[in-house]
């Protein structure tokens, strides 16, 4: 914040819920008085124009200042967009006022009739001539265009890029910009007879008025790729110089010493430029400017700058030395100065809700005084007693908020619960006001999940889709402030299997089949799955069938002579959730009836075929959708092409055959509305298929763990590398991000040998994932992963060399599975290479 304020010499707020921007301010003797004293003229974009000679407020005059010093209020029918006071009507040398509507040009003549009565002059805007513009105007300049004297030529800039030259009443000509894609500032330099202007590629490009002149009528647009047409040449800007930036305001004095200087603001930086393009000199802006305006400097070779900007800060600049700060009470977006009657060198400033305010640098002196600070030292028995007062409020604090005994349950409500699931957490001291917020995450598709509702004082509701989920265990994490300390309680739940599925007739033939072994006596499976129990068909418990809600069934079979379990279906995806909840069941089971040596077990073979076609799968739907992305953007391509071609024909003024344009207009956006309508139905397939891609590998996963006996660690490493993303992305897909994770662990703590783990290691780094062309390289490190973790190969982080061990195949005979001992370097290595001799 500035230390010195603008001073406030006259101001007024003009209009309620109107707008106002750079173009809707001017100064000049708009009423020909003779005087040389500048009114000051105003324009909103409701269409209010508005005429003010301001004078020094008095004290207490307040709004009567603004009331009296107004000259004139009309309500135009069309919004102000710019004006500009100058000699724009032929053989006169009056100055007329010139407005810009979106749609029209009006030149006005303002004249004051002196009153015989105590109201004083009256003031009237008389309408000299118009022109009604044919495309919606941006911005204009004036000046003596070609080098003519005596009177002033308009040139109005386009929204599509066309300048439009007036020549007083009359129209001249049109020229269309070359590249134009958005309007930018557009100033005239008399200097050298050249209009300038930042393009849309953010250079500044400088136009004669000569070259305009002679260029390609602009009738129509012209397209870059069909031949200029006859009766004029391209036009081609006299130089550019590139900004980097889109310039917010772009201004050219007049004064003598500073002949040869054109001014470009930019959104971070001001630019001073010679006439023939070579800069000058480039300011660094630490702040977000509004407008600025250039004026004489008392010193030769010099220009003054005044410069508003976000802060409400009015900065005076000599080139690029900050000479003086301002504060104002807004943010300006259009500067001019003025001489008046009491007042010469006046700012007026205007602000985009219309506070109009004129001011001039000064200060105003401030009588605060800072306090004298009382210096005195620290008395350390009372700091001390402080230290004990505060350790002892903290220690109430903490003994308050001792959790005592709460109770948090989680149900499932019927028909589909048959259980309930409690656990008791600390819960909070009696009689305190509590703030409970809840959040649970469920591990499976957003698009799976239809409602989830959290009540702490009612039970839990979950009404799922019909795919089947991953996993059916929950956490749920509380968090919740008591006497102002944040607490955060965390736990999980498991919810019912009963609710994604229902008893069924078992199946004799299916397609893929799992087999787990028990090293306990077999059990019946009605006392396993006892909410199934009352449905199941076969009573003896040797059989029991589930139909998941999304139509998949999965059949569990019990041998009646042996401690194993067949789990049996059409989909192999859908035995992940059967195989884990029987395998946790048995765990339950047979913990409640003490046996602590309880173990189960996988004897294989791996079902890695079976695995390979939900890969597959999913990475032939990955291509696709790549494939009707390119196809979408070709077709994108064309149409917008199609569309250019039939723009130009119908603006051309010479009717020409469309030549089947609108035809193939139609055909091509059947073709991309069709396209679209296929990568959508393409892309709620891959979603699906990558669903069931994660429940593969995680019954993957657990057969594997089952197989080899992995800890709780070793199977979170296996996880994390057969599962390293929880959602599909075009960027990065599943199928690179577990290659280079299983390539990863095969270079590490599953490598041959302790040279090619530091040869890999000192590698480092790899090249950028992308979508490979196959899943050949993918299913064969898979399988060598697999084949190295049978082998004995252990999975850890540790980066110390952890070589594997070949069992010999008579000792393979007659070890459990899971509990193979490693044997010597020379069977190691001998299988190794006999393994790569098959190959």
């Amino acid at each position: 914040m500035s230390l010195f304020k603008a001073r406030d010499w006259w101001s007024a707020v003009l209009g309620e819920g109107e707008e106002f921007d750079q173009g809707c301010l001017c100064v000049g003797d708009v009423d020909n008085s003779g005087t040389g004293h500048d009114k000051v003229v105003v324009g909103s974009y409701m269409g209010m124009l508005r005429i003010f000679s301001p004078h020094a407020s008095k004290a207490g005059e307040g709004g009567q200042a603004a009331v009296d010093a107004q000259l004139l209020e009309v309500q135009l029918r069309d919004p102000i967009i710019q004006l500009e006071v100058g000699k724009f009507v032929s053989c006169s040398e009056l100055l007329h006022l010139a407005v810009l509507h979106p749609r029209k040009l009006s030149v006005y003549s303002v004249s004051g009739t002196a009153g015989n009565v105590e109201h004083g002059t009256q003031y009237q805007l008389k309408l000299v001539y118009e022109h009604n513009l044919q495309r919606t105007a941006c911005n204009m300049t004036y000046g003596p265009f070609g080098g003519v004297t005596g009177h002033h030529s308009l040139c109005i800039q386009s929204m599509d890029g066309m300048l439009m030259f007036f020549e007083q009443d009359s129209y001249s000509f049109g020229r269309f910009l070359p590249g134009f894609l958005l309007p930018g500032p557009l100033v005239y330099c008399p200097r050298t007879d050249t209009f300038l202007t930042v393009s849309s590629a953010r250079q500044l490009e400088s136009y004669k008025y000569e070259t305009l002149a002679v260029a390609t009528e602009a009738e129509s647009r012209q397209d870059a790729d069909l031949p200029v047409k006859t009766g004029g040449k391209r036009l081609t800007p006299d130089w550019t110089l590139v900004l980097g930036e889109q310039a917010l305001d772009l201004s050219v004095p007049t004064f003598s010493h500073s002949s040869s200087s054109i001014f470009v603001l930019g959104e971070r930086n001001l630019y001073s430029v010679r006439d023939n393009g070579q800069i000058r000199f480039m300011k660094k802006l630490e702040f977000n400017p509004s407008c600025f305006l250039p004026y004489a400097s008392v010193t030769d070779g010099t220009t003054n700058l005044l410069m508003g900007n976000h802060n409400n800060m009015l900065l005076v600049y000599q080139d690029v030395t900050l000479k003086w700060a301002a504060q104002l009470s807004y943010v300006p977006v259009a500067m001019r100065t003025a001489s008046f009657p009491e007042l010469k060198g006046v700012v007026v400033t205007l602000s985009s809700d219309g506070h109009l305010q004129c001011s001039y640098m000064g200060t105003d002196p401030s009588f605060f005084s800072t306090p004298k600070v009382d210096a005195r030292e620290a008395d350390y028995e009372q700091v001390d007693a402080e230290m004990k007062r505060l350790q002892k409020f903290i220690r109430e604090v903490k003994s308050t908020c001792v959790l005592q005994s709460s109770k948090l349950t989680v149900t499932v409500q019927p028909p589909l619960a048959v259980t309930q699931d409690q656990f008791i957490l600390e819960p909070m001291g009696q009689s305190e006001c509590v703030c409970v917020s809840a959040c649970v995450w469920f591990p499976c598709s957003p698009t799976q999940i239809k409602t989830l509702c959290l009540n702490l004082s009612s039970p839990v509701c979950h009404h799922l889709s019909l795919s089947p989920p991953l996993s059916l265990s929950l956490p749920l994490s509380l968090s919740l402030s008591l006497s102002g300390v944040p607490r955060v309680l965390q736990s999980r739940f498991c919810l019912p299997l009963v609710l994604v599925c229902v008893p069924s007739s078992p199946a004799k033939n299916t397609k893929f089949k799992i087999t787990v072994d028990t090293n306990q006596p077999p059990v019946n499976l009605n006392s396993v799955f006892p909410e199934f129990a009352q449905k199941s068909e076969d009573k003896e418990g040797n059989s029991l069938a589930f139909q998941f809600l999304s139509g998949a069934r999965v059949t569990v079979l019990a041998s009646k002579t042996s401690q194993r379990y067949r789990i049996q279906s059409d989909s192999f995806e859908d035995m992940w959730l059967v195989v884990k909840e029987l395998v946790q069941r048995f765990e339950r089971h047979f913990a409640k009836q003490g046996v602590k040596d309880f173990r189960n077990s996988f004897s294989g073979p791996l079902p890695l075929q079976e695995y390979f076609l939900s890969v597959d799968h999913h990475f032939q739907l990955r291509v696709s959708a790549q494939q009707y992305q390119d196809l979408l953007s070709e077709r994108a391509v064309q149409f917008r092409a199609i569309q250019r071609r039939l723009l130009t024909r119908f603006k051309d003024k010479t009717p020409a055959p469309l030549q089947n344009l609108d035809t193939l207009l139609d055909a091509t956006y059947s073709q991309v509305m069709a396209l679209a309508e296929a990568a959508e139905e393409n892309r709620a397939r891959l979603e699906e298929a990558f669903v069931r891609l994660r429940s593969s590998s995680h019954l993957l996963v657990l057969l594997l763990a089952l197989w080899q006996g992995l800890t709780p660690d070793q199977t979170a490493i296996l996880e994390a590398t057969l599962l390293p993303l929880l959602q599909d992305t075009p960027q990065l897909g599943w199928e690179e991000s577990c290659d280079a994770a299983v390539s990863h662990l095969l270079r590490t703590c599953l490598s041959r040998s302790s040279k090619e783990q530091a040869t890999s290691l000192a590698q480092g780094g790899g090249a950028v994932l992308g979508l490979p062309r196959d899943t050949e390289r993918l299913k064969k490190h898979i399988t060598l992963l697999c084949e190295r973790i049978g082998k004995g190969g252990r999975l850890t982080l540790a980066s110390e060399t952890n070589a594997q061990q070949q069992i010999p195949a008579t000792v393979h005979s007659l070890v459990t599975p899971g509990e193979w001992r490693r044997a010597g370097r020379r069977d190691r290595e001998g299988g190794e290479e006999r393994r790569e001799g098959r190959r």
